[in-house]
């Protein structure tokens, strides 16, 4: 049996439910339209299976996913990885930095700035723009209420724009959340 990884990653693990997942074949239409799917599909992932126990919620929780991490109209979609990756270091969510830091090496063709995140933590050497972003969903991850004005500065000082900074706080607010039902709901594994 396969043991909970323990340490950070860009290689994306598995993910072993704690609970039983939806059995595709036995979904209910609104689960099957909460995960946008028809009932040949295949790959849909352990979380998403144990999500659509309750399609409502997953049914809002896709779209709100899809539309933060886009990077259509506000951050750049390899920023909102490192703002989601920033998030899950502070959760200790292995699976979902994983996954994010996995996004943002592709999306950017580039691992140095994540093997640099998982060696030095906030101490590691980036560009400023990208230490800012890191620095500031850190600090939204570890303490929502100390989020202050000079935050909000030093991103504009560093070049991200209203649009921009609001999905910052999206990405790293919303992955806070998901890395939570992670722990709870599994563990990542070899």
């Amino acid at each position: 049996m396969s043991e909970p990884i323990k340490s950070f990653t860009t290689a994306v693990p598995a993910w072993k439910p704690r609970i039983a997942v939806l059995n595709v074949d036995q979904a209910s239409h609104e689960q099957l339209q909460a995960m946008n799917v028809t009932t040949s599909a295949t790959n849909i992932s352990e979380f998403t299976l144990a999500l659509a126990l309750d399609p409502e919620t997953l049914s809002n929780l896709l779209p709100l996913l899809s539309g933060i991490m886009s990077g259509q109209n506000g951050l750049s979609r390899s920023e909102a990885e490192l703002g989601a990756v920033s998030a899950s270091i502070v959760n200790r969510s292995i699976y979902c930095a994983a996954a994010h830091s996995n996004n943002y090496n592709q999306l950017t063709k580039d691992e140095t700035v994540m093997d640099s995140i998982f060696s030095f933590g906030e101490a590691t050497n980036i560009s400023p723009r990208k230490k800012t972003i890191l620095q500031f969903a850190t600090n939204l991850s570890k303490c929502p209420s100390e989020a202050m004005a000079t935050d909000i500065e030093n991103l504009s000082a560093n070049g991200l724009d209203q649009s921009e900074i609001l999905d910052l706080v999206f990405a790293a607010s919303l992955f806070g959340w998901v890395n939570r039902l992670s722990h709870v709901l599994g563990d990542p594994i070899a």
